[in-house]
Formats: structure tokens, sequence, C-alpha cells
């Protein structure tokens, strides 16, 4: 028997049985764990646009100040892939559930410090190299959060309702945004301009501590996955899945990166960059491009949703083709729609660009775990996850220096959206050939 058969009866096997309400308390008690930890990282996200060029990195130029403060926002995700390689072998070696309760006490903890982290007037340099500093050790937990958690529920889940149960995961992404967004919008509301400036800012950053609290002991409820169960049992957990994986599985990580890079590239061009762009370019108030955020975020988790449900359907690697194909469509007339100047059209254009690519995005997480066998899936995910995601942080760096090459105008932001939905659309076209077969999933 080769190996891959031997996974594929052992998982088979592990999943015989599982009950909708098993997958469903799994399901939530990831989607609380992913909720928090994009809350905790869009935190940044939005911050980065308004607060931590100004209280961070000082410059005469508003736009150097938005390149350093999008910098230090890339930097975070330029740690992810080593965190996905370290608690993506953990996950693999000592089990889902104990990794995932590390991760996101991680997270949390360092987007407390960041609450109450001296400003550059404070303490001078030393300021944002710890800001660096701690976005870095916060990226490195996230590196093992989204892919385990993803696993966990997928593993936890039917066959044939995979699709549908990867997609709860996904759905902390606009949770988290919404959390975040309306902590800032609130704030930006409730305060004057100054207070916000001075303190008021810091209040979204610790009230994750309250919430991590709350999901540590959904966390500590979960049962460990029945596949890394039997995995164990059989004597079959992956000693070296790192080198594993990538000896292996490199065709693999190439099309799971290529498949989650508009999930979050786009994500990041169409709300950190835009808010930067609309607010220091266009003169847009603030409060409006963070309620478009919140709006297109709403609209996101209907998405997700409805793309789950189609990837049950017709195969969650469709999902990706088609919804790169339609994102790449709208990338231009959105960014018009966003130019107009009309605040309804603003939040439309928002709401439109962010709907589109989040239909390829729902389709990830069936995709990703679905190319990687059970041995070493954990680490698979976080490996092709985390590096899209490397790339995918810098999309707000780089796009707002093309922008300002081109005097700020808005049309390299939008063929930038395009060429990345294309990316992910042919992602889609491909993954089914290089994907594990397992019987009674539709890739």
């Amino acid at each position: 028997m080769s190996e891959s058969t031997q996974m594929t009866t052992i998982e088979s096997a592990a999943i015989q049985g599982l009950s909708g309400k098993e997958a469903n308390k799994v399901a939530f008690g990831a989607l609380i764990g992913t909720a928090l930890e994009y809350y905790d990282y869009f935190l940044f996200s939005a911050a980065s646009a308004l607060v931590f060029n100004v209280q961070y990195f000082t410059n005469e130029s508003a736009s150097a100040a938005a390149l350093a403060s999008f910098a230090t926002f890339g930097v975070g995700v330029a740690a992810r892939p080593l965190g996905g390689v370290i608690f993506g072998a953990m996950g693999d070696r000592i089990g889902r559930r104990k990794t995932l309760i590390l991760t996101i006490a991680g997270i949390g903890l360092i987007t407390g410090l960041i609450g109450v982290l001296p400003t550059y007037a404070a303490i001078g340099v030393a300021a944002p190299i710890l800001l660096v500093l701690l976005r870095i050790v916060q990226g490195l937990f996230v590196g093992g959060e989204w892919s385990g958690a993803l696993t966990l529920v997928v593993e936890n889940a039917p066959l044939h309702l995979r699709a549908r149960y990867a997609v709860i995961p996904l759905i902390g992404s606009p949770i988290g945004t919404i959390l975040s967004s309306g902590g800032f919008f609130l704030v930006t509301n409730l305060f004057s301009q100054q207070n916000f400036n001075s303190w008021g800012w810091r209040i979204p950053f610790l009230f994750s501590l309250p919430l991590l609290l709350v999901a540590i002991y959904i966390r500590s409820k979960l049962e460990e996955s029945p596949v890394f169960r039997q995995l164990k049992e059989s004597g079959e957990v992956a000693q070296s899945p790192v080198a594993t994986t990538f000896t292996r599985n490199w065709r693999q990580i190439l099309v799971g990166m290529a498949a989650s890079l508009l999930g979050m590239g786009g994500f990041y061009l169409v709300t950190t960059f835009c808010v930067w762009y609309g607010v220091q370019v266009l003169g847009y108030d603030s409060s409006l491009m963070l309620l478009g955020t919140i709006v297109a975020a709403i609209a996101e988790i209907f998405v997700v949703i409805w793309g789950g449900r189609l990837g049950t359907k017709y195969g969650s690697s469709r999902v990706i083709l088609w919804g790169g194909i339609a994102s790449a469509l709208v990338a231009i007339p959105a960014f018009l729609l966003l130019t107009s100047g009309v605040p309804v059209l603003v939040v439309f254009a928002m709401t439109l660009a962010v709907s589109t690519l989040s239909l390829p995005y729902a389709g990830t997480g069936a995709v990703l775990t679905g190319l990687f066998p059970a041995k070493t899936r954990y680490t698979g995910v976080a490996v092709a996850n985390n590096i899209a995601a490397m790339a995918a942080g810098f999309v707000p760096l780089l796009v707002t220096g093309i922008v300002a090459s081109a005097s700020n105008r808005w049309w390299p932001a939008a063929v930038m959206l395009a060429l990345i939905s294309l990316i992910t659309a042919f992602a889609g076209a491909v993954a089914p050939r290089f994907s594990v077969d397992l019987p009674g999933f539709k890739h």
C-alpha cells in the first residue's frame, strides 16, 4: 500500500460517523479564535493608516510616513512563514488543539502590549523599534493560527461537507475587520482628534485582552482532531513534517500560495491602502473610509457563506477560478467609484471590491486542506498560506509607492488588484490535479 493510499485510508476511517453537532462545536470554537486573530491583526492594519504614521514615524512627507508605517505592517507578515513552519510542525507532531491555544494566547498578549507602547514623542526612536519587534512576534503567532483552526475544523467535518465548514474560520476575517474598524470608528467619533491621537486609539488594542480570555476558555473545551488521533494511534505522526512538506509537496505549496493571494493581498489593498488613499490623497474623512471597510466586511460574511455552499455543490477550486475572474473584472469600475467623491459610491466601491474577492477567498479553506495529506496538513497549509500572506502584507507598501510615482493616480492600484485576481484564478484552475484524492470530497 502506497503512503498516499494509507493516509487516505486512515483519514477516511477517522471521520466515519462524525456528526453535525460535533462539527458545529469545533467550528464555533475555531471561529472565536480566528475572529480574535483577525481583530488583533486588522487593528494594526487600520492603525497603520490612521495612527502609527503619526505617532511612531515622523516625516515631513505624508507619503514617506505612510510608507514607513505600511512597512511595519509588512514586517509582521514577513514573520508569518517562519511562524507557520514552527507552529505547523508543532501542530503535526503534538496536535492541532494544543498548538491553537498557544497561538491565540500569543496574539492577544502582543496586541495588548501594543496598546500600552509609548509613542515616538515619549521615548524617541525606541518607540518604532519596539513596535516593529512586537509586530514581528505577533506575526510568528499568527503564522500558526489560521492554518491550525482551518485544519481542526476540516478534520472534524464529513468529507462531503468540508467546503461548507471550511469557510467558518474564514468568517473570522470579516468579523475581526468589523470589530477592529468598528472600534476605531467609535473612538474617532467619541473623542476629539487630539484625544484620539494621544490615547483614544489605544482602547481597541486593550480590548483584545478580555476577548483573549474568552477565546482561550472556548478553545480549551475543544476535542483534538479525530484525524490526528487516528494518525497517532497508527504510529503515522510525521517526525519531520517541514522537510517532508518541502521535498514532496512543493508544487502544492506554490498552488496554495497563489490560491491564497487574492483573499489577503486584495483585501489589504482595498482596506489598508484605500483607507490611506481616501484620507490622505482624496481628502475623505477617516470615518467614511472606516464605514466603507465595515460595510464591506459585513457583505463579506454573506459572500463567504455563499461561497462555501457553492464549493459543496460545484467544488471549491471552481469557486476560486470564477471568483478570481470576477474580481479582476470589477477592479477598474470599483476604483472609479472610489474616486467619485460621493460618499455612498465610495462605500459601495469598497463593498463591491471586497465582495468579489471574497468569493475566491471562500474556496481557499477547502482547497488548501485538500492539497496536503493529513500527516503534514497543518504544516503544508501554514507554509503555503503564510508565504502568500508575506507577499500580501507588502501590497499596501508596494501600491503606495507605485501610486506615489504615478502622481497619486488611482489606476496602478486597480491594475494591481486585477493582476492579483488573475493569479488566484489560475490557481483555482490547476488545484484539482495536485490535490489528495479523498472519496466523497469534491475539489
